[in-house]
């Protein structure tokens, strides 16, 4: 009899062990963040800007001349509540906003723009080409340049993308559960880590700040080229639905069409690769 018993109590312990094990992995599989498919996200956060130098060419009736080598800078604000946080001012600082959808589990599609702000720095470069202005205004550039070593300030060049440089956007993007990837087993609809990476192209859209030669300045938004990006981040989820997403994103700009004054025989046109690192703080619900 007590064999009988032991022996019961033994395939009991399996039966429970085996019932038990299967509830588990029935209830992995059914956690809200196991799957993404039909999910929508939405984001709004913060970034920085590094440019590599870049040759600008100038152009109009009276002048056509290349700054060879500039160089340039972000612009972000000091960090405040009044400046990230007040809700009449939160569009003025360097952000980034951004809405996407799942199409499967681990791949995504999203619209998005990233507002970065870039001025060319007040420094010496190398000048060619030429200036030749008929106005008192202006006229004291007059001469060819070959290369000549030239002081870039306000009274001849100033050149700016603060409202901003605006790469508008298009991105398709991987996910991945990274505690999945290397076989942890916590409930990921507390806490959840996961790795991204993507690809982006779309149109760059500033509103330039920019004054040649003293002359009035366009400063209205407008199409001014293109863009092509890469980036890598990584998503922290809490509570299936709320996120913080930091990123490193990689990318070159081109823009030939830069409005510069009023007249439309005045432009600028140049091209060069960003780096910009940014946070973000979003939420993720299923449509």
């Amino acid at each position: 009899m007590k064999k009988l018993i032991l022996g019961l109590l033994v395939l009991s312990v399996m039966l429970f062990g085996k019932t038990l094990k299967a509830q588990t992995a029935t209830s992995a599989t059914d956690l809200y963040t196991s799957h993404n498919k039909g999910k929508i996200f939405v984001y709004w956060g913060w970034n920085r800007g590094y440019y590599t130098k870049s040759d600008i060419h100038f152009t109009g009736s009276d002048y056509d001349f290349t700054i060879k080598d500039a160089k340039a800078h972000d612009k972000p604000k000091p960090i405040s509540f009044k400046n990230y946080l007040q809700p009449d001012r939160v569009t003025i600082p360097q952000t980034n906003f951004r809405i996407g959808y799942f199409i499967s589990d681990h791949y995504n599609i999203s619209a998005g723009i990233d507002h970065m702000k870039y001025v060319m720095s007040y420094q010496t470069a190398n000048v060619s080409g030429y200036i030749d202005v008929s106005s008192p205004v202006g006229d004291e550039y007059n001469g060819v340049y070959d290369n000549t070593p030239t002081q870039i300030d306000d009274n001849f060049v100033h050149l700016e993308h603060t409202d901003g440089l605006n790469y508008v956007n298009f991105e398709f993007s991987r996910y991945d559960d990274l505690g999945k990837l290397l076989g942890f087993g916590w409930n990921t609809d507390i806490f959840q880590i996961n790795i991204t990476e993507g690809v982006g192209i779309g149109a760059l859209v500033p509103k330039t700040n920019a004054t040649i030669l003293d002359r009035e300045r366009y400063d209205q938004f407008h199409l001014a080229g293109f863009g092509l990006s890469l980036k890598q981040g990584i998503n922290f989820t809490f509570f299936k639905h709320f996120f913080v997403q930091v990123e490193a994103k990689e990318g070159y700009i081109n823009m030939p069409n830069i409005r510069t004054t009023h007249s439309r025989s005045d432009k600028a046109s140049q091209d060069f690769f960003y780096f910009q690192p940014s946070i973000m703080f979003g939420g993720i619900f299923r449509l």
